[in-house]
Parts: C-alpha cells; structure tokens; sequence
C-alpha cells in the first residue's frame, strides 16, 4: 500500500511526519538518523503492540543482515532524541529479550480536508544504511492507530509496566547464569589512534585529536572504563586488536580512519570485540569541516549505544553531547596547538604550541579549551626556564581562570588550575576545591585520578595517594611515569619491595627511563644495602640524577671525597634549578645548616619539590629542627 500524503501522528510534544521524513518537538525539528527514523516509523504504527526485534530488523534492514546491537543503537538513539531514559518507559517500553513497544498516546492528526488517514511506509523508499549505503526500506503491514481516551490508556500502561515487571523477572532470573557466564566482567574500551589517510599523510594532528576528544566524550559515561589517551596512543601499528585488547585489558576497541581534504573529510570507525575480534558496530561519516563536532557527539552517543545494552545496562546514563563548539579554523589551530604541546619533547614543540594557542584564541576568543592548552603550556615554558618562571605561572594562572570562567564544566581548566595552585601558589585548599571539581565532572579520567594522587601526597595522605595512583594506572597501564610516581610514594611510605616492583615496571616498559635508577637506589639505601645501591645508581641515565645519588651512596660508604665531589658537580651545573634536591643531600648527610638555606634558597625560587617536604624520606633528619616547621607554615601547608 503506497504511504498515504497525509499520514502524520502526535504524540506528547512531538509530531511524527512520515512523508516528509520529519520528527519535530513543539514546532523545532528534532534530528534523527535515517534508520532511527524508520524504526520510529516502526514502533508509532504499532502503539501499544510489541514489534519483535526479528520484526523490526526485517522491516528497516530488508535483505541486509545486521547484528540486533544495530537495532539497540537505534532504540538508544531514538530515546535520547525523545528525552526519556530506558527506565522511564514514557516513549518506549523494552520487552526483555523479545522487542519493544510503544506506549505513549499516539493521534492520528486530521488531514487537510479533515479525515485522519493511516498507511503503510512505502515500499520501495530509499534509505541509508548502516555502513552509510543506501539500502531499500520495506516495512510490513502494521496495526491501525485509533485516538484512545487518556484515562484507559494510563490504565493500560499501569497494567503494561506491572506485566512488563513479571515478564522482566522472570526473564532475567532464568537467564541469570548464562549472563553472568556471557558478560564481561567490567564494561571497559580503548579508542585507538585514527589512521591518516589524507593524500599527503599530514593531519596526524586532526586524526590524534579526533581520537583523544573521543577518549574524554567517552570517559563521561558512568560505569565505562576508558583508557587514557598515553596507553591507548602506543598501538599505531596493524597489531592484533584481541592482542591489544589483553594488553590494555579491555574489552571493546574503537578504531578508524580519516581522509581530510581541503573543507571535507571522511571518517570511518568500526567499534570491534577483543574477546572473538567481531565487530560490533561501524559507520562512515562524509561531511564538511564545520560538521566535526557533530560527527564527534554522534559518534560518541552510537559507541555508548551500542555498549548499552551489552556492558553498561539498561539504567546507565549515556555520554553527554559536548557543548564546546568553535569554527573549524579554530578548531584546528586548537588541534595543532595540542599535538605540539603534547610531544613537548623541545623548546621548538612548546614555541608551536603557544602560536598555535595563540592563533585559536584570535579566532574564537570564547573557546575555552584553546584557554586551557595556553595555560599548560605556559606552565611547560616556565617549568623548562623558557620563560621567567613567576610571569609563566601568572599567565598560565589567568588562562585558566578564563577558561573556567567560559565554560565552568570543563574539567581540564580546573586542573591547570590546580596544578598552579598546589605547585606554585601553595594554596591547598584552593588545590582540593579544584581537584574535587574536576573529579566531578570526569570521574573516569585518569589525568584526574593523578592529579588527586599528586595532591594527596604532598598533603601527607600516603595510603589514599597509593590507592589513587593504582586506580589512574588501570585507566592508563602503558605510562611508565604513572609507575614512577607509585614507586616513589611506596617508598615514601616504607613499602620498599612493592616500590622496587612498580619502579621495574617503568623501567620495563620504557628501559631509558630516567630517575628510576636513582629512586630505587634510595629504596636500597632506606634498606641498608649501599653497595647494591651504588651497582643501581651507575645505571642512571641521567646525569644529574646520577652525580645526586651518587653523594647519597658514597655518604653511606664513609667516602666523603667522593660524596663532595658528586655533590659539588650538581652545584656546579643545576644550581638554579635543583635547590631542593642539594637541600635534600645535605639533609641525608646531617648537615642541617646547609640544607635549610638550600630549602631557603628553594622558597625564594618557588621549587617545585618542595610540594614534597611532608614525606620526602632524606629530610628525616630535618624534622626535629624549628626551622623546618618554619618553612611549612610558611608553605601554607596544614599541619
């Protein structure tokens, strides 16, 4: 039967048109994908009968297999447009483990010539599949849609909802062990760098900042385990994603491919299953530069979809749409300006960055995050001597400020703030207030989770620091300065064969790692074995890490001379930049005097080890001494 011109339903706020292939809420028209759209279509035209999954993947996806994880993106998609949960059953009621019914009032509006008419969707109508294809739309015959009185049908949904409660348990109880046998034991996924295949494979930039702003889209989603962007980033090869997936231990991979020419580009992204390698949902995107920050929220919302049903459950809220829209030159300034700053492997990579910042921030003053990397990067500079350190940390100060200022939900200008604060400012209440905002609105990032480890460690909670930097580390297992940092604060707390156990671990991962050597001799020296620190200290790579250790050591082998001369070659060359670490060897050494106008000398200059003087290990002999007490209060620090 043809579709019928005139064929329009209301239901609640909103007006579905068929024949013009409109969905509008209030007069405003409310996107849909053409395949959500249909299966709207679907389940409107059968109000209050349940449409079975098999039905309704015969009808939208004709002559086409697709997996049913298509069918719940598309249900998935169609709530967020309706703005109901899973839960709620306002719209759209699922029937556990055989459909979905649509249970919301539905009228037939009345046509131009006031008769209300009802047809089929037509039969040869063309849409776009799944992959982006166009594929033929025939859906079957479908139940007549009357005008229902409101009282029977808020009756018949009471009824509909306590049926749907009794079918529900009594589904799941027999279902119970083949799910707990079937589902993985966390919901958890990594988004692997994109693949650049521009003509001139120059838009690294564009294809690592697609895939990060996808990391932290993601890690907004309750209940998802994302990796951070440092582990995830070590796999650009053809490496086997089950491989992948075992090293990272998760249990989905998000990975694709981007093709950028001039103002258009095309993005294709496959969401894949490490366990069997299958996929489980994928989707190519050809649009227009302007479109990015959409094709970003789609397809955001379709991996959150098409994890829903399978790992986050039915009552888990869905990845938020991102409010944070520039212009595409912007944009990609923005991305650039990122890219530099996060290799930040030299003066050069930093000096980009700040341009790159600088350029964005011209062209869309009101865009928070290119605020964001001005403030880092500043800090960058300042922390690297590139620029004086106090005018540094006052600009990377006040961009941070303006970015909150211009989007208070962006968790990343809260922690350039934070780290300002805590490192520089001393201000420790500040510090937590930021540190606690940020862990509001991303409880699932692990920049957050290390910040917060950073923070509690110089506050002296050793216990909660340990826990917190375990916790960035499953989000993040392939960065070995995240075992560093552990290793150091085991130390620091006395748990000497576990600090040597994460300090292997970074030197396993990267075996030219500096300071690991250095901060494991101190463990062996804590443990009063100075000849096996002595054999560690001569692996250092560095050797400012070196020659400082080595004065340690040789103070514990009564070999002054030598200890002299190893201190003396640090004086000579990082004096400006090291006062706290030659206060820390004078302190080891019992040279008191010595070492409080070094930590003295450290306070003028703003040092940044100083965040470390409740727990650093080699002050020990310093904390009967007034002067040491002196110094904290005046670091503000709580005592």
């Amino acid at each position: 039967m043809p579709l019928g011109e005139e064929e329009m339903y209301k239901f609640g706020r909103f007006v579905l048109n068929p024949v013009e292939r409109v969905l509008s809420c209030d007069g405003t028209s409310v996107p849909l994908t053409p395949k959500a759209f249909d299966t709207l279509i679907c389940l409107v035209r059968n109000q209050g009968h349940m449409v079975t999954k098999d039905e309704l993947l015969r009808q939208v996806w004709p002559d086409t297999f697709v997996e049913e994880i298509n069918l719940a993106v598309n249900i998935s998609t169609i709530r967020k447009a309706l703005g109901e949960s899973p839960q709620e059953c306002r719209f759209i009621a699922t029937v556990p483990g055989h459909g979905y019914r649509f249970v919301a009032a539905v009228h037939n509006l009345p046509s131009h010539n006031g008769n209300a008419k009802r047809s089929d969707i037509a039969e040869d109508s063309t849409t776009i599949g799944v992959n982006g294809n166009p594929s033929t739309s025939r859906p079957g015959d479908t139940a007549v849609v009357a005008p229902i009185k409101q009282n029977s049908l808020s009756l018949a949904i009471l009824v509909a909802c306590a049926l749907l409660v009794v079918v529900s348990v009594g589904y799941f109880w027999s279902r119970e062990r083949e799910t707990k046998a079937s589902m993985p034991v966390e919901a958890s996924i990594a988004v692997l760098p994109f693949t650049d295949l521009s003509p001139n494979q120059d838009q690294q930039y564009f294809t690592d900042g697609l895939a990060e702003e996808l990391i932290t889209d993601l890690a907004q989603a309750p209940g998802l385990r994302v990796v951070a962007r440092s582990s995830a980033f070590e796999f650009r090869g053809n490496e086997d994603l089950r491989s992948v997936g075992h090293k990272l231990g998760v249990s989905n991979i998000l990975e694709g491919s981007v093709r950028k020419e001039r103002d258009r580009f095309r993005i294709s992204v496959e969401l894949i299953n490490t366990e069997n390698g299958f996929q489980i949902w994928s989707q190519t995107y050809d649009r227009r530069i302007s479109d990015i920050f959409d094709v970003q929220d789609e397809i955001a919302a379709a991996v959150s979809g098409a994890l829903e049903m399978r790992l986050l459950g039915a009552n888990r809220s869905s990845v938020p749409a991102t409010a944070r829209r520039t212009n595409p030159e912007a944009y990609q300034a923005y991305l650039q300006g990122r890219y530099f700053e996060g290799r930040g492997e030299s003066k050069e990579d930093l000096e980009n960055a700040l341009t790159f910042a600088n350029q964005a921030i011209t062209l869309d003053a009101r865009y928070a995050p290119a605020w964001v990397l001005r403030s880092l990067t500043y800090n960058l500079m300042a922390g690297f001597g590139l620029i004086e350190n106090s005018e540094g940390m006052r600009k990377a100060r006040e961009d941070a400020r303006h970015a909150i200022a211009l989007d208070a939900s962006l968790a990343s200008a809260y922690l350039a703030l934070g780290y300002i604060q805590f490192s520089y400012d001393w201000d420790w209440s500040g510090a937590e207030t930021s540190g606690k905002k940020a862990a509001e609105l991303e409880p699932g990032s692990a920049d957050v989770l290390r910040y917060q480890s950073s923070l509690d460690e110089a506050l002296g909670r050793l216990p909660k620091a340990i826990e917190g930097q375990k916790k960035a580390i499953l989000i993040d297992p392939l960065l070995p300065r995240s075992y560093t940092s552990l290793g150091a604060q085991l130390y620091e707390f006395e748990r000497y064969e576990e600090a040597r156990t994460a300090l292997h671990k970074a030197l396993e991962l990267n075996p030219q790692k500096e300071h690991d050597h250095a901060i494991q001799g101190e463990v062996l020296l804590a443990e009063g074995r100075p000849e096996q620190a002595l054999t560690e200290i001569k692996q250092e790579p560095s050797k400012f890490w070196r020659h400082l250790n080595e004065a340690l050591v040789y103070q514990a082998l009564n070999r002054q001379v030598d200890s002299d001369k190893a201190l003396n070659a640090v004086i000579a060359t990082d004096q400006n930049g090291a006062a706290f670490e030659i206060a820390e060897v004078y302190a080891y050494r019992g040279e008191s005097d010595k070492a409080i106008a070094w930590l003295d000398r450290a306070y003028r200059q703003r040092d940044g080890g100083l965040t470390l003087m409740k727990v650093d290990p080699l002050l020990k002999r310093l904390r009967r001494d007034p002067r040491y007490f002196d110094l904290l209060t005046k670091m503000h620090f709580p005592m």
